[in-house]
């Protein structure tokens, strides 16, 4: 009895990791395409890793910013052209699994560009909707 129960949770604990890892990989894509888009100054590209939503919450330096078309024409505003948007790298530096609907992320950001260079930390709340991970919540500073 006892090596069919191990058997169980074994398999059950295996389909878990797997499902686990299938999850961060789409993270960290979805993550390094965001990264690609912003690096074309693409903000509509780079806009596709959130969440199409009034729901969106973006915090930066200036307080919260509400919805998706808000978080895009704060973007528009704050990074005109190509030497503010300049060249990024973002750094991840933990994943965390929450539920298997939600990650925590928290990273590093860099910019470094003609207007300055610049940088800071993030932390991202993501969300799996209609089978995609999408960021849902924003904290960059």
């Amino acid at each position: 009895m006892s090596r069919i129960l191990y058997c169980l949770l074994f398999t059950a604990f295996s389909l878990a990791a797997t499902a686990q890892s299938r999850d961060e990989a789409a993270i960290r894509k979805m993550l390094a395409a965001q990264v690609t888009e912003w690096n074309k100054a693409n903000m509509e590209g780079y806009m596709k890793g959130y969440w199409e939503s009034d729901s969106l919450v973006f915090i930066g330096s200036k307080g919260p910013t509400y919805g998706y078309a808000a978080t895009l024409a704060r973007y528009k505003k704050g990074y005109p052209d190509t030497d503010h948007t300049g060249t990024l790298t973002s750094t991840i530096l933990s994943i965390k699994r929450l539920s298997p609907e939600y990650y925590f992320v928290v990273g590093r950001w860099d910019l470094k560009r003609k207007a300055g260079d610049v940088g800071g930390s993030y932390t991202l709340l993501l969300r799996k909707i209609k089978g995609e991970w999408v960021i849902v919540c924003d904290h960059s500073s």
